[in-house]
């Protein structure tokens, strides 16, 4: 009987098992996760999870039971330590297998001890143990310092503030978001979190953190001290690509893989965060919610012989207070941004254009500018730009 072992019990490792039973796959499956959890959805983790809006039975993504009755055999708490042809060690017990898949995701960025980051009171944003180490951290007059000023490290903020905590933000680069948005995008989420009490220091650094043991104050780069409860270190992540490399596998950017999600290794897949894959002409690895299940769903139908290749159709988004960004679309290389109006104050769209062609879309509680400028961008087609600075005209004809 086939079998299939899937090494990340993530949102790609989960929907991929899941497509695989949909599809009417008779053989064996073996799902491992380092967790002892069943798989659950990450982004509501530093949102409605940490503003106890969210039960963790709701974070899952099916029920512990599902596993067990779809005959997909969920192994929580073990780590893989090693990989060899055919075969999978988990310390001294050794798996077969005709297909592996590794979708290990990815893992945050710590600060280096010697400036602070093993003291006690720091945290990182990733996974629930992460989050449910911090929760208790977060009373009403306490003083957090956010180390990082991309889109976990703004959402931390944003829990934060909400939560009654006075919050400083601090970020190297000469603007927030400066990596991943825009200036206008930027701007927009800067003036939010002013008007709601978070202190932004943007074109400073972390010098070290200061403490006995445990944290208690910041000195920045700019000679600035700060007396501070607890920090949060949101300053990006990495492929987990350990177990990939110790195994000979190619990585560039990740888990190299083929259009078709296979690694360099024959019986070895890769899919998620983890992955890097094909794209116009390139390579890119995605870190989304929607690459993560698009492309498992695609090696499961290539598992079952549909040899079909993934066509990435990138979507993104951030919940901070009560503002929705949706971003649709990449916007590597843009040399021009359009401003969109929508159809009720506060909702506005950002447009990016290389020349002539758009590229993408931040829109910020405008669902209607991110879903036309999604479906444009999708159909590989583009819009004037006149056009799209005129709120009042119709950008269906170009749909």
């Amino acid at each position: 009987m086939t079998h299939v072992v899937v090494v990340g019990a993530g949102q790609a490792g989960s929907s991929l098992v899941v497509k695989l039973r949909n599809l009417g796959f008779e053989g064996e499956i073996t799902l491992i996760g380092a967790e002892d959890v069943p798989p659950y959805q990450r982004p509501p983790l530093s949102k409605k999870y940490l503003l106890g809006e969210m039960d963790l039975e709701r974070l899952f993504l099916k029920p512990d039971a599902f596993y067990g009755e779809n005959g997909i055999t969920l192994r929580k708490g073990e780590a893989v330590t090693g990989i060899s042809d055919g075969k999978i060690e988990l310390g001294d017990e050794v798996l077969s297998y005709d297909h592996l898949v590794l979708t290990t995701g990815s893992i945050p960025r710590h600060l280096p001890a010697a400036i602070g980051g093993s003291l006690d009171g720091v945290y990182v944003v990733r996974n629930l143990a992460d989050v449910d180490a911090m929760a208790h951290e977060f009373g009403a007059g306490k003083h957090v310092l956010i180390i990082g000023g991309g889109y976990i490290g703004l959402e931390a903020a944003a829990v934060a503030a909400s939560k009654g905590l006075k919050v400083t933000l601090v970020e190297m680069a000469d603007r927030i978001l400066q990596r991943v948005a825009c200036p206008q995008t930027s701007d927009y989420f800067r003036s939010l979190h002013t008007s709601k009490g978070v202190r932004i220091i943007e074109g400073v650094g972390l010098d070290h953190l200061m403490g006995e043991g445990r944290v208690t104050g910041a000195k920045l780069t700019d000679g600035t001290e700060l007396g501070i409860d607890f920090a949060i270190v949101g300053v990006g992540i990495m492929p987990d690509i350990a177990l990939a490399k110790a195994a000979g596998v190619e990585i560039e950017n990740g888990i190299k893989t083929d259009a078709q999600g296979h690694t360099s290794r024959p019986g070895i897949w890769a899919a998620g965060d983890c992955a890097s894959f094909p794209y116009k002409g390139g390579r890119i690895r995605l870190e989304s919610v929607p690459n993560a299940i698009d492309q498992a769903e695609i090696v499961a139908e290539n598992i079952m012989g549909a040899d079909k290749e993934y066509i990435a159709r990138p979507w993104f988004w951030s919940d901070q207070f009560d503002v929705k960004l949706q971003i649709a679309g990449l916007n590597t290389g843009y040399d021009d941004v359009i401003t969109r109006k929508g159809d009720k104050d506060g909702m506005v769209s950002f447009w990016y254009y290389k020349g002539d062609q758009l590229l993408a879309v931040d829109a910020m509680n405008d669902p209607r500018g991110y879903m036309m400028g999604k479906r444009i961008i999708e159909a590989g087609k583009s819009v004037p730009k006149d056009v799209v600075a005129d709120p009042a005209a119709d950008l269906k004809p170009f749909m």
